[in-house]
């Protein structure tokens, strides 16, 4: 089978694991590859052949706008990351001063994840 075929196929199987994971597809064609979008239940676009997030910007809307989104939106990723992280190692930790330093770790990504989406509601 040649490599176009096969990525083909990994592209088709890409789209319908979203459909099944309750993506909708949309009107709106990727501007890198033109392969049609998928609106995530989330509500960001989605490119399924670049696995990628599409940001549309639309006439008149300023792209520093929508930049300092992603920027936000890739911030509470990461700390929703760190927080399963910290989460995990507390429930393995029986040292109780450990346990104190990762309670205190914790505290401070929760309370940056609130500032980070009350920023995102703004």
């Amino acid at each position: 089978m040649s490599r176009n075929k096969v990525a083909e196929e990994q592209n088709i199987k890409r789209m319908a694991d979203l459909l099944r994971q309750g993506s909708t597809l949309t009107d709106l064609a990727c501007p890198a590859c033109a392969s049609p979008l998928f609106r995530l239940r989330s509500g960001n676009l989605w490119c399924a052949k670049c696995q990628k997030k599409v940001i549309i910007v639309k006439e008149g809307e300023e792209p520093a706008k929508i930049t300092g989104s992603m920027v936000l939106d890739t911030l509470e990723a990461t700390l929703l990351a760190k927080v399963q992280e910290i989460q995990n190692k507390m429930q393995h930790e029986e040292n109780v001063e450990e346990l104190q330093k990762l309670g205190t770790v914790l505290s401070g990504l929760l309370e940056n994840l609130e500032k980070i989406r009350k920023a995102k509601k703004v």
